[in-house]
């Protein structure tokens, strides 16, 4: 139904209604509960951990922008186009489905692939605390489905994006912004990169991430996959690493 002000103006003759004022509200409102969720202030410590490229900075893997870049296009275009995306995408159908065994069998998947024991801290801690704010949020699936959500982060993501009511696309999207703006902190505070520079690579890498996605949402079940050695040995190295502003 039309608000009183529109019907007025139609009425006048002096209708000025655009498009975007004619778009649903629960389509905005979608808009900003994805913004809430992929925003650094959510408190689930996605700052707090470098996946390794705390040792490939202190081992001279990645020492300027142009590394940095080179470090970020390949797991982006590996590990998010054939891993996070098309799982993400598997995690958000079981949650419409209300498929929980899915959602674990997904969740169980995606947490096996993380090669070294500080990435699969990681991906747990951070499913535990994003699934303590679910719960506190008062989203009805993530009291009885707590033990599938806390296998992986990915898994709480897709409950609280399917919820919400955001679309795959617009979710996917977001996950993987997320992913990149966190990588690109990190990379400020070590290598260090001046926060111009770091707002050029992001200007940069984000024209990746729409391939990105379209890959990862077509992926079929038999293809999933994707390996990330160097990142991997990086991860492992910093467990014992010296000195670390990250944890581990």
């Amino acid at each position: 139904m039309a608000s009183m002000a529109v019907v007025t103006r139609r009425a006048m003759g002096t209708d000025t209604t655009t498009a975007t004022e004619a778009r649903p509200i629960g389509d905005a409102l979608a808009r900003l509960r994805l913004l809430q969720l992929v925003s650094p202030t959510l408190p689930i410590g996605g700052f707090t951990c470098s996946q390794g490229l705390e040792y490939a900075v202190e081992a001279g893997w990645v020492g300027d922008m142009e590394d940095l870049n080179d470090w970020l296009v390949g797991l982006a275009e590996d590990n998010l186009a054939h891993l996070e995306v098309p799982l993400l995408a598997r995690l958000y159908r079981a949650c419409q489905r209300g498929d929980v065994a899915a959602l674990g069998r997904w969740g169980d998947y995606l947490l096996a692939t993380r090669e070294t024991r500080e990435l699969r801290q990681e991906e747990q801690r951070r499913a535990a605390a994003l699934t303590r704010l679910l719960m506190d949020l008062g989203i009805p699936r993530a009291i009885p489905w707590r033990r599938a959500l806390e296998t992986c982060q990915t898994a709480p993501y897709a409950l609280a994006a399917a919820h919400w009511k955001i679309p795959l696309t617009d979710a996917a999207l977001g996950y993987a912004w997320s992913w990149l703006e966190n990588r690109m902190a990190a990379a400020i505070k070590l290598i260090p990169l001046g926060q111009t520079d770091g707002q050029r690579l992001l200007l940069r890498l984000a024209e990746r991430l729409p391939a990105v996605l379209e890959t990862g949402l077509a992926l079929p079940d038999d293809r999933i996959g994707a390996s990330s050695p160097l990142a991997a040995l990086a991860s492992s190295l910093h467990e014992t690493q010296y000195t670390r502003l990250f944890r581990n």
